[in-house]
């Protein structure tokens, strides 16, 4: 026990006798030694015991044998079955003589540690860890390392600032401080102990960069009734939440412990903190890989296909859409839990997207599978457009999260491309349209279109449209191409929507229009890259 000093002596006494577990107290005498966690329990024990034996001889040296006066600050709790520790004012009375070591030691490897609540004591040996790996390799996850996090009891934040009172108290003594943040935080000595053994079992190495995360939620039985005190000093601490069961969170706790005043702390919380009814347990284990994204271009060549599910109250009224014929493949091969779908802009349902297809991306939630070669990849991307003649994909592929971003990047600011079918109440000729082409960025004021008025805010866009190129049909009908400013609404560039947008094509022409068809033919956003399939 070679990271323990001499100052260290009363403290180990102190903390052994009121039920305090060995790695407890290395955490308390603030020892930074990761191998010294891992030694076996009983390991420990004996250690800390040979510690106490060993330096015997040098007691006199140790400032602990003073007679305290009252102290208002501290007050001990009386134990059954440990020892009377306490005077009738609450202070601190001498520290135990190393005489009564072999019953402190007895009471404490039986148990439960009365700061970690079990966390550094039965959570750390070698069945739980294998039961933790078990739940992991049964999930059917790949991974080449992983990310542990813990999430621990709210109250063990209420003990462990008891058991600092007492030994900042105690270090006082030796004329020494004890700053809180000095202290080993447990989730940090955790897993020093549990990153080597999930590592050896797993097969694989712990990452904190890893985007794949084993986590174990530990729950305690008496956290309301040990934390209930906080809520009476500091009810603004403690608000209820629609996804939370209790107002006792860890962060609530914390926010609280940092508000009350030391001596009302110390009033309704035992200090040492009392021998706990109770184990912890381990709530959950769980598993979750980082999301993947795919991203790429589709075509969609039917006029009867919404690009995403369309529910109009309720109701479905198309059986299924662009983002379900692609994703239902992708879910099927990455073992995803869910997704998102998002695209550079979107189609009305009756609007075809031709060309090199519109850019989308879907980022899978939660993927048991992670690994794809490019070849896997196109073959993906050919099981997709085998499974449907209503759309295509290409340029199928693996992103980053932050390379989405350049879909939407300027994207008012990208152009697009479209060919309409015009309609005319009045007979034209092909001179009536031909001065169409002769326009160059025309500005339109549009607002918000009628259609789309349910779910956009009612605003004034201006947008503009960059080209315009007519080909005559008959004396009712012509085509027009259009390149525009990306987001402009092109049916009410056509038809006015009962003067919503000026000018359009019905007072351009000085008669009624209306749009018959409308086709995508280009979205000009560089992304993502194009591959060679």
């Amino acid at each position: 026990m070679s990271s323990l000093t001499e100052k260290d002596r009363p403290i180990v006494q102190l903390l052994l006798n009121t039920g305090t577990c060995p790695r407890c107290i290395l955490r308390f005498c603030c020892v930074g030694s990761q191998a010294l966690y891992r030694c076996p329990y009983k390991d420990l024990m004996k250690d800390l015991k040979e510690f106490l034996k060993n330096n015997q001889e040098k007691e006199d040296t140790v400032c602990f044998d003073v007679v305290d006066p009252p102290c208002k600050r501290i007050r001990l709790e009386h134990t059954e079955e440990g020892p009377d520790e306490l005077n009738h004012n609450g202070a601190l009375q001498q520290i135990p003589s190393v005489n009564n070591e072999n019953t402190a030691m007895e009471n404490s490897a039986v148990k439960v540690c009365n700061v970690c609540l079990g966390i550094l004591q039965e959570f750390c040996e070698a069945d739980f860890v294998k039961k933790v790996c078990q739940k992991v390799n049964s999930a059917d996850y790949q991974f080449t390392s992983f990310v542990f996090s813990v999430s621990l009891p709210p109250q063990l934040s209420v003990r462990e600032r008891a058991a600092w009172l007492l030994v900042k108290q105690e270090m006082g003594k030796l004329g020494l401080p004890l700053a809180k943040d000095d202290i080993v935080q447990l989730k940090e000595a955790y897993k020093w102990i549990i990153h080597p053994q999930l590592s050896e079992e797993l097969g694989v190495p712990a990452d904190g960069k890893s985007l794949f995360e084993v986590s174990v939620v530990f729950a305690h039985p008496e956290t309301e009734e040990e934390c209930r005190f906080l809520a009476t000093a500091c009810p603004d601490c403690f608000k209820p939440a629609k996804n939370k069961q209790s107002v006792f969170t860890r962060m609530a706790v914390i926010k609280a412990l940092e508000k009350i005043k030391e001596e009302d702390f110390l009033k309704h919380f035992p200090c040492p903190p009392s021998s706990p009814k109770n184990l912890c347990v381990a709530l959950e284990i769980q598993c979750n890989n980082g999301a993947v994204f795919v991203a790429g271009r589709y075509n969609k060549y039917s006029r009867n296909l919404p690009q995403t599910p369309w529910i109009i109250d309720g109701e479905r009224k198309l059986e299924s859409s662009v983002e379900e014929l692609i994703s239902e493949h992708l879910m099927a091969e990455f073992k995803a839990d869910s997704f998102n779908f998002s695209s550079s802009g979107r189609e009305d349902v009756d609007v075809r997207t031709l060309g090199n297809g519109r850019p989308f991306a879907i980022e899978l939630v939660n993927p048991r599978r992670i690994h794809f070669t490019a070849e896997d990849m196109k073959g993906l991307q050919q099981t997709i457009n085998n499974s449907s003649d209503k759309i295509q994909v290409r340029d199928l592929q693996l992103v980053t999260r932050s390379a989405i971003g350049r879909m939407k990047e300027g994207e008012e600011e990208k152009t697009k491309t479209y060919s309409a079918l015009i309609w005319t109440d009045e007979a034209i000729q092909r001179e009536d349209i031909a001065f169409l082409d002769d326009i160059k960025e025309l500005k339109l004021d549009q607002k918000t279109p009628l259609r789309v008025l349910h779910r956009r805010p009612l605003a004034v866009r201006c947008r503009i449209i960059h080209t315009m190129r007519s080909e005559y049909i008959d004396e009712h009908h012509f085509r027009l191409h259009l390149k525009t400013q990306a987001g402009t609404y092109i049916k009410e560039f056509v038809h006015g929507d009962f003067g919503r947008t000026k000018p359009n094509i019905g007072s351009l022409l000085n008669r009624t229009a209306d749009i018959l068809e409308l086709d995508v033919e280009s979205v000009d956003v560089d992304w993502p890259p194009a591959l060679d399939n």
